[in-house]
């Protein structure tokens, strides 16, 4: 078996013969990088795009590049279907039993026909088992159902999370974000909502910016009520109440209501939360090809559900650092409706965001189609590579050509409409035009066979047999509503409550935490601390801050405070109000939370505590001596190492190439010069042979046909017809060296390969820190490095 993951390359099948639409020897290997730029798959039913993007993810799943995949048809869940050791019985559970019936055969039959197909297909594709088992073990497959418990369900109550700051700190990106999450929840309960006519979409933006902007998360509870009490006293120039009447809010407080009360709405609140992070990486770093299968939902469902989730793509993205190898995969398969060239549905702004913004974080969009006519043409001029199929129709084709030499326009890449044409209009199932911005000109290529069984789209059951041993293993979180989560308190029941907190001196800051939920709330007094502690050794390369926010209870004790009793505080101080929610009650204020001096007392006491309690363990991979950042997991602490390795190989193979490439091109030209020379002497000994032949003939003829034997003519022709021999001769000594040129020059090129195989075997293979075992490294704070920024009195929401 060959071994194609060396150089950060997907293989991805063959070239194909333009004349001859035969596949040749020559291996079709796409560098990994080109991904960055984005691609576009086009063609229509049965061209055998669905093989050939199987492939593609394949390829990035062994070379440890994690993807997001929306499939709305179940195709894509084939990917979990790999047998290594390809037996019937390993294909049996999941063969088509209607093709079975069709082709009258047993499913016992049809399965050993198919093991021994896919065995016969892997082989002539230069694979096999072994192949099949890396692609498992590089990358953990999981299918997400949105609304489902057949796969893993997910939670969409992180899409109203507050976002990070480098969105907030991005406005264009953040008024994006806030519309595309508004249009899409008002879509949902049946509101085609305009995001500049809509005093819907207008209040409801308002009411997560106000949110967003404090740092407060929200749900589709505390939005509800923001719609019933807004968190604005204007909207524009206008009150509030002018602006949107109370009588007139209501009726969408009662869509939004329906919808929460809605029977199968708790369904979208189950299951792991939208994070990217955590469903591109399994906690121990692992990449992960999360496959989101939406076949299920409802149109509006689907429009809402990938609204959602490629927002939460662009908060992640924009997290991280940038990069100029491919950290990750977006794609999304039959994207019909969602990126039409005219209108803008609430998946086209995200879309766009991120094939225009994406490739700086080495984030690589992937669109399949079989509808060309119904894309954004002149948005995806930024995609860098088009593999096209077979076309349904001349529209399909012209409008194929005009996205082609709009992407061409921007390239190196030559580009001739009329040949194009000519290309596209012969093409047969399974054979692509790729067209590659990277690269000098387009080529046929015919896909590989892919490793994953492809039985066709599989129903929410058979996801269900697949995911429940994983489950099993991953118990799902429960569905939860709670905006902030509440630290462990004193026991309530025998406390007198107020409606109003206890009067405190002027000098004496007071802040309220959000209530998670509507209706009766009970706020608890509590000591807030906050600061900021720097960590730092210039020997380990560490450096980083980190917030330390803590929670503790004022009593009425000799010792009041005590931090060592403190909790985290898993609220940002960002999201406190200075004013407290209508209709609440205050628990009793100990007395000694009333004096001023005794806040500078808890504030030296907290930097006292911090000092011998957050100390930081850091980890520290053996492999390469760096060491894991403050604030940073060992999940991403690993992510980042991987990524490193990605980015060195695909530095030291660019160095690589860079020097083997000019001697290698010395010597194409050499053998190109050398089958000429070889071509003209074999077409000229052949020429001079038959001549010689002719001359010699007709002077014998002529001699013995003759009166005179030894006549002056006769011996002139002799003559002339023997140096036709000896010129000949010649030409075949000439060929003869031509040849062994071209194969001196053809042993010169398979040295200069083996040398670059051998430099690029001693390069290795370091990427993988998933098994890693780490070291650990502790970091002591001085005292100078720690910033206590407040202590103050905070009330707590308790129920």
């Amino acid at each position: 078996m060959q071994d194609f993951e060396k150089l950060g390359t997907f293989y991805l099948g063959r070239l194909v013969d333009p004349t001859t639409k035969k596949p040749q020897e020559d291996l079709l290997l796409y560098d990994s990088k080109d991904l960055v730029t984005h691609a576009v798959c086009v063609g229509m039913t049965g061209c055998g795009k669905t093989g050939l993007c199987i492939d593609l993810i394949e390829e990035a799943a062994i070379d440890g590049v994690p993807a997001i995949l929306i499939d709305p048809k179940g195709d894509l869940a084939n990917l979990l279907l790999t047998f290594p050791s390809l037996t019937p019985a390993d294909f049996l559970p999941w063969i088509n039993t209607d093709d079975a019936h069709q082709k009258g055969m047993t499913p016992e039959a049809y399965a050993a026909d198919q093991a021994s197909k896919w065995k016969k297909g892997l082989e002539d594709s230069g694979q096999n088992g072994e192949r099949v088992q890396k692609l498992k073990d590089s990358a953990d497959f999981r299918i997400y159902t949105p609304a489902s418990n057949a796969g893993f369900p997910i939670s969409i109550l992180k899409s109203f999370a507050a976002p990070p700051t480098a969105l907030l700190d991005d406005s264009e990106l953040l008024r994006e974000r806030i519309s595309t999450t508004v249009t899409s929840l008002l879509g949902l309960v049946g509101i085609q909502a305009d995001p500049v006519k809509s005093r819907e979409h207008i209040l409801l933006s308002t009411i997560l910016e106000h949110a967003w902007r404090a740092g407060r998360d929200l749900n589709l509870e505390a939005l509800i009520e923001g719609v019933q009490t807004p968190p604005v006293v204007k909207i524009g120039v206008l009150n509030v109440d002018a602006f949107y009447p109370p009588k007139e809010r209501f009726e969408l407080v009662l869509a939004l209501n329906n919808l929460l009360a809605s029977p199968g709405f708790n369904a979208w609140l189950e299951g792991d939360p939208l994070d990217i992070a955590n469903i591109l990486y399994t906690p121990q770093g692992k990449p992960r090809i999360a496959i989101f299968s939406i076949a299920h939902l409802s149109d509006p469902e689907r429009m809402f559900f990938v609204s959602l989730l490629l927002n939460q793509v662009i908060a992640w993205m924009r997290s991280q650092s940038g990069t100029s190898s491919l950290r990750a995969l977006v794609y999304m398969d039959e994207i019909f409706g969602f990126f039409p060239p005219t209108a803008n549905p609430p998946s086209k702004l995200p879309m766009l965001t991120l094939l225009k913004q994406a490739r700086a974080f080495g984030i690589g969009m992937v669109l399949v189609t079989q509808n060309p006519v119904d894309l954004d043409y002149k948005a995806l001029s930024n995609a860098g590579t088009w593999f096209i199929g077979k076309l349904q129709t001349e529209r399909d084709k012209l409008r194929l050509l005009d996205g082609l030499e709009g992407a061409a326009a921007t390239s190196k890449e030559t580009y001739s409409r009329t040949k194009i044409d000519k290309i596209l209009s012969g093409l047969q199932s399974r054979i692509f035009l790729m067209s590659n911005t990277h690269e000098d000109e387009p080529v046929l290529m015919t896909s590989r066979w892919a490793m994953s069984y492809l039985r066709g789209p599989l129903m929410r059951d058979q996801i269900k047999q697949l995911m429940d041993p994983i489950k099993k293993a991953s118990p799902i979180p429960p569905a939860t509503d709670s905006v902030i989560k509440k630290p462990a308190m004193s026991d309530i029941s025998s406390q007198k409550l107020s409606d109003r907190p206890t009067t405190l001196p002027l000098d004496i800051s007071t802040y309220f935490a959000p209530p998670g939920k509507s209706g009766n709330v009970v706020y608890q007094p509590r000591l807030l601390g906050v600061a900021r502690i720097t960590y730092s050794d210039a020997r380990l390369k560490v450096s980083g801050a980190a917030d330390a926010i803590y929670l503790t209870e004022i009593t009425d004790a000799a010792i009041p405070v005590d931090w060592q009793k403190s909790e985290k505080a898993s609220f940002h101080p960002d999201a406190l109000e200075k004013t407290s929610r209508p209709g609440t009650q205050f628990g009793q204020l100990s007395s000694a939370a009333m004096i001023s001096k005794n806040y500078i007392e808890w504030s030296k006491d907290f930097l006292i505590w911090l000092l011998s309690n957050q100390e930081i363990t850091l980890f520290k991979s053996p492999t390469t001596g760096q060491v894991s950042q403050p604030n940073e997991s060992e999940q991403d602490f690993r992510v980042r190492l991987g990524l490193g390795a990605r980015e060195n190989r695909d530095d030291l193979v660019s160095k690589l190439r860079a020097k083997y490439a000019p001697k290698y091109l010395v010597l194409q030209e050499k053998l190109r010069k050398a089958q000429a020379v070889k071509e003209r002497e074999s077409a000229q000994s052949k020429e001079k042979g038959f001549q010689t032949a002719v001359k010699v003939g007709g002077a014998l003829l002529s001699a013995f046909t003759g009166r005179k034997l030894f006549s002056q003519t006769n011996i002139s022709k002799a003559s002339t017809a023997i140096r036709g021999v000896s010129t000949s001769a010649t030409a075949h000594q000439e060929y003869a060296q031509a040849v062994q040129a071209e194969q001196t020059i053809q042993q010169q090129m398979k040295d200069l390969q083996t040398q670059f195989d051998t430099e690029l075997a001693a390069m290795g293979n370091k990427g993988d820190f998933t098994g890693e075992k780490f070291e650990t490294v502790l970091i002591r704070p001085k005292k100078t490095d720690i910033d206590v920024r407040l202590v103050t009195l905070v009330w707590i929401p308790e129920s």
